[in-house]
């Protein structure tokens, strides 16, 4: 974020000449605090913009200084256009407007080498939207509240600090400060809803120790669990283990072993595999799924 606004800073200082840091700030939606820093920060990197008081006064660039390509290497030109457009196709505002003119003032052409959709196939466009509204509380940090369904299914209310969007084993989580519990949370992203972003700014605290608790209360669930999965699964298999979990038996079956969450979730999960699934090796597990095969059939009759 702060190399964007660098560049939009210099952008429009070369366009304008002069303007005021409370311009700026209005501009940027940020302090004029922030704006004197940026100012600072591009001073340092040798770039001649300085701020004057007074009437008249204001922030501006020496007279005659013109932006040089030549200030960067090929490597860092290349790492501003690759940082740029991973934002943009985030849809981070303003990126795309800053990266044609770094584009420019490199003499470089960019290609959509990449694309990223952070939503699940056949999403609605109110589901795609949760995931920016999220990025957009977290760079402004403002607080959010929200309804939450756990893993067992209890709803409850919520009103958080949002720190940071995590995405482990195909889902996306929110690492957050959760203000009831004055706990560091992680809550997944598709168990929100009516999410609101306030216009209440907090102010960030340290997240590692709250973090690395909530990681290890995960941990401590977790048992070794070896199934076998038919070999029309390979799709399954590959998608979401490593393949150092993986064995491929003679008869095109795959033996998966791994450490899952000892929950709810870990019987919903194997039975998701279906006809798929062959064979479970721990018995606990196997009669539990067994059991519940039995409730299903039951509840289908």
């Amino acid at each position: 974020m702060t190399i964007i606004r660098h560049f939009e800073i210099i952008y429009i200082l070369l366009d304008k000449k002069r303007v005021t840091a409370k311009e700026l700030a209005e501009h940027f939606e940020v302090s004029t605090r922030t704006v004197y820093r940026d100012i600072d920060l591009l001073s340092g990197a040798g770039i001649p913009v300085y701020a004057s008081k007074g009437r008249g006064g204001g922030i501006s660039l020496l007279e005659g200084y013109a932006l040089k390509a030549s200030l960067f290497t090929r490597e860092e030109q290349a790492d501003i256009l690759i940082g740029l457009q991973t934002l943009a196709v985030t849809d981070f505002p303003d990126t795309e407007k800053v990266l044609k003119k770094a584009a420019q003032l490199f003499k470089r052409d960019t290609s959509n080498w990449m694309d990223i959709d952070f939503s699940p196939w056949g999403s609605r466009k109110k589901e795609k939207q949760l995931f920016f509204s999220l990025r957009d509380s977290i760079i402004y940090q403002v607080k959010i509240r929200f309804t939450y369904f756990n893993s067992s299914g209890v709803k409850s209310e919520r009103y958080a600090e949002p720190y940071q969007l995590q995405f482990k084993q195909n889902a996306w989580y929110l690492v957050g400060y959760c203000l009831e519990k004055e706990q560091f949370r992680i809550f997944k992203i598709s168990r929100m809803r009516k999410v609101s972003v306030t216009k209440e700014p907090f102010v960030l605290k340290p997240m590692p120790e709250g973090v690395g608790e909530a990681e290890r209360e995960i941990g401590k669930l977790s048992i070794p669990v070896s199934f076998q999965v038919s070999p029309e699964g390979a799709y399954r298999v590959y998608d979401e283990f490593d393949e150092d979990m993986i064995s491929k038996n003679k008869d095109g079956s795959f033996l998966v072993k791994a450490r899952l969450p000892d929950t709810p979730w870990l019987d919903s999960y194997l039975l998701s595999f279906g006809t798929l699934l062959e064979k479970v090796d721990s018995e606990e597990v196997r009669l539990r799924l067994l059991k519940k095969v039995d409730q299903i059939k039951n509840n289908l009759k």
